[in-house]
């Protein structure tokens, strides 16, 4: 597809109904971590890795690096497979990214879907976490061997299965800088009004949320849900930002009540 070839996993079979098109997080992994999720869910579903990441297209240059592209990437993809109208999910910056898709593609989705993502920047966050006496005694006792999964998974014995989980994928940490994210040198994953791309958007949207979530604290996801009155905010107690894997036979059981 162009300048880039994109990894792609196809769950399930093509029905009738949209197929779900999955824009993961990071965007520092590919999207293999997001798997246990989509067992059990009902529906044709398309997973990729962004450019830059997995076994996506690697060594472009650090100006073809931005979220615009994987925005258009999944567009083309979408074309690409002849899929017409999806259903669209975006978990973590995968929920920004989708938050942009939706504001410049509108027709090409059905539903959406913004799972263990915020629409706000990074400091909406600090109030929540500065607060959360369990967040703080997580951080200090986290471990750069651990690879946040005491900080993802709230139930702290199914830590050891996420992190094997991820050590499974590999060590690859993708070709977007951590060091240019801090510089500030990427753009913006969603560029607009978020509150306000989501309401013109005008069609139904779930916010899929981990009580216990200490990436994006619970409390913005309420913020988001208040602000857009198109959308259902939905709560899977005693999870954390990786609530697809703590228990994904909830997780699956909300998306194909959503998407039916």
């Amino acid at each position: 597809m162009g300048e880039v070839e994109l990894f792609v996993r196809e769950l399930g079979q093509r029905g009738d109904e949209p197929s779900l098109v999955v824009m993961h997080g990071g965007p520092d992994v590919g999207h293999g971590y997001l798997i246990p999720g989509f067992a059990d869910v009902r529906r044709h579903v398309v997973l990729f890795d962004f450019r830059g990441c997995g076994r996506s297209t690697r060594g472009l240059p650090a100006d073809r690096l931005q979220p615009e592209y994987v925005v258009e990437d999944t567009r083309r993809l979408i074309e690409e497979l002849g899929l017409g109208q999806v259903d669209l999910l975006g978990f973590s910056t995968g929920g920004r990214a989708a938050m942009q898709f939706v504001d410049k593609h509108p027709e090409l989705v059905r539903r959406l879907v913004l799972a263990s993502t915020s629409a706000y920047d990074a400091h909406a966050a600090e109030e929540y976490l500065a607060g959360w006496d369990e967040y703080q005694r997580r951080e200090r006792l986290a471990q750069p061997a651990e690879r946040n999964s005491t900080i993802f998974v709230w139930d702290l014995a199914k830590a050891p299965a996420y992190l094997e989980l991820l050590e499974s994928l590999g060590t690859d940490e993708g070709d977007w800088s951590y060091e240019r994210a801090l510089a500030g040198l990427y753009h913006p994953w969603c560029p607009g009004d978020p509150e306000a791309i989501l309401r013109d958007f005008a069609k139904p949207i779930l916010i899929l949320h981990g009580e216990k979530d200490m990436g994006f604290p619970l409390q913005l996801a309420e913020r988001l849900h208040t602000a857009v009155p198109n959308s259902q905010l939905t709560v899977i107690p005693n999870t954390a930002h990786m609530c697809h894997f703590e228990r994904p036979d909830v997780w699956a059981q909300h998306l194909n009540e959503f998407l039916a």
